[in-house]
């Protein structure tokens, strides 16, 4: 059975497709092809008329052969103009269910800029304005996604700013450990603050401001934001971070999945990490006589033989313990060891109904009876209690009162908790939080439909809200494109200034005291007068998730 996450990874990896923008070539209709020198060669990218793409910049070298499970290397300068036209590969990650083959290249740390036109000079007179930077980490349970899956116009041309997305390293690929590996840093995490540090060298060159980098991501990428809000070597790379749907509290309990699957943590011991990579080495026949000819081994592995789905399930959880990530994330946001910079941190309002849903098929959850078994296994003794905060009879099925009881207690309630915890070691830090609260907006492309089981506002269906390239099965109404616009004025407003409030759209209030419970979030849905604070603590239960031990 697929773990936690795969279900979710496989449809990012699988349903949205490689390429999102237009069929592209080194000179396009937009107008003369932009070439812009970075610190390690010249680049050209395609020009769209209001903005302009550069595509599959190296930020590192190749992590292949000998550089496998190894720190991200510099690249190699090179001469000439390098083409920056066409995307490029994705990171290694599963093939679909039923394909034979695996998807992407090792060859992948690459990554995408989108800027607008025209592009400000880096040495324009005094007084010329520089753009914020936002830089993109994608989802997919470290399993799956790809940079080239959001097309990032939307921000750039709305929002003035220049968009980075960014590819990573995944699975076994990007989190495997083993002792003759020492204390090795997670790699996928070390990729994406080789990308910051890229960014920092060459954000002016493209009309960016070095000093007014936003990291932004969802799900996974989130996860990721909060590793690099409490790493030492990721201090000075980003000045703000959004969080979508992802935070350093997070954790699933026993059974969220179905019946029986584990509970989930998203960041796992060194040691547990390493214990797992000397087995699958084992497995792969790598047990030589000493470190040097293990490694050997391992290196000289092909892909094919790596990208399975057992091995890379096995390593899709970043491990903590070592130089990058010192600690777990949440203990040392609990310690206060985190970067002080203003936060947007938020969920949607149904976030665990597409887990749910991706299981209904092998678990079925059809009544009173099946509800009290999936509460029996996961709350244990608690479950009694959860059931008189979540009765069935208060929701359309069981199914659906099952995934509210995973929504609030694994997602919204975490995210909250995880800014009370920031707040009480640096109180004056902003800190905004909201909630997704779209009611109908279009379903992924892809996502099986369940009778009588809608998502609503489930995880990941706000994207499509900042990136036109993501794929849906209708488009956008009217109503719904009105809060696409705000929101991406809110994303890099908050960018630009720190805030996400400001001319046009409506006050954004800050969690303050966010130590407080009474801290509101911003309700984002379409119509007149949806945006607005909400009391979203009260609205999922938080205080009672909040009493029981996790």
């Amino acid at each position: 059975m697929l773990s936690l996450f795969s279900a979710v990874a496989v449809l990012v990896a699988t349903a949205v497709p490689a390429a999102g923008r237009e069929s592209v070539s080194p000179r396009s209709p937009g107008g003369e092809a932009p070439v812009v020198r970075t610190d390690h060669g010249l680049v050209r990218g395609v020009a769209h008329g209001s903005y302009n793409t550069y595509d599959g910049i190296p930020y590192a070298a190749p992590p292949t052969g000998s550089r496998r499970w190894r720190p991200p290397a510099p690249v190699a300068p090179w001469r000439g103009v390098r083409d920056a036209t066409a995307q490029p590969q994705r990171c290694v990650q599963m093939p679909a269910p039923g394909a034979a083959t695996v998807v992407g290249s090792e060859d992948c740390l690459y990554l995408n800029v989108t800027t607008p036109t025209p592009t400000p000079r880096p040495a324009a007179p005094q007084g010329g304005r520089k753009r914020p930077v936002l830089v993109w980490l994608h989802g997919g349970a470290f399993l799956g996604g790809s940079a080239n899956d959001f097309s990032a116009e939307h921000l750039a041309v709305r929002g003035d700013a220049v968009v980075v997305t960014v590819n990573y390293r995944l699975g076994v690929f990007g989190y495997f450990a083993h002792p003759a590996l020492g204390s090795a840093e997670p790699f996928g995490l070390a990729d994406q603050q080789a990308a910051l540090r890229w960014v920092r060298a060459n954000a002016e060159r493209f009309g960016g401001d070095p000093q007014s980098v936003t990291l932004f991501g969802e799900s996974a990428g989130a996860l990721g934001i909060c590793a690099h809000l409490t790493s030492p070597a990721a201090a000075g790379l980003f000045q703000r971070a959004v969080l979508q749907s992802g935070s350093c509290f997070m954790s699933f309990p026993r059974g969220a999945l179905g019946p029986a699957t584990p509970a989930y943590e998203p960041f796992a011991p060194q040691y547990e990490v390493e214990a797992k990579g000397a087995e699958a080495a084992r497995q792969l026949g790598c047990t030589g006589r000493d470190s040097a000819e293990v490694l050997v081994c391992l290196r000289g592995t092909s892909t094919d033989r790596l990208a399975t789905p057992g091995l890379m399930q096995s390593f899709n959880r970043p491990a903590y313990g070592n130089a990058l990530l010192p600690m777990a994330p949440r203990e040392a946001l609990k310690a206060g060891r985190f970067h002080r910079v203003p936060l947007i941190q938020g969920t949607t309002h149904d976030e665990m109904r597409l887990f749910v849903g991706l299981s209904l098929a092998a678990f079925p959850l059809r009544t009173e009876e099946d509800y009290r078994a999936r509460l029996a296994d996961a709350f244990g003794s608690a479950a009694p209690a959860v059931e008189a905060q979540y009765p069935a009879a208060d929701h359309p099925t069981p199914a659906l009162a099952w995934a509210a009881v995973l929504t609030d207690r694994s997602l919204t309630c975490t995210t909250l908790a995880a800014g009370r915890a920031m707040a009480a070691h640096a109180p004056d830090l902003p800190v905004y939080g909201y909630e997704f609260s779209d009611p109908a907006p279009p379903t992924p492309a892809g996502l099986p439909a369940e009778p009588g089981f809608p998502y609503g506002a489930a995880h990941g269906f706000e994207l499509p809200y900042l990136f036109s390239s993501v794929p849906t099965e209708r488009p956008l109404t009217e109503a719904q494109r009105a809060l696409s616009g705000r929101m991406a004025d809110y994303w890099t407003n908050f960018a630009r200034t720190g805030s996400p409030s400001g001319p046009g759209v409506p006050a954004w209030p800050v969690l303050r005291p966010a130590s407080s419970r009474s801290g509101p979030v911003q309700s984002l849905a379409p119509g007149p007068g949806a945006i607005h604070p909400v009391d979203a603590d009260s609205a999922h239960h938080c205080r009672f998730w909040d009493s029981l031990p996790r």
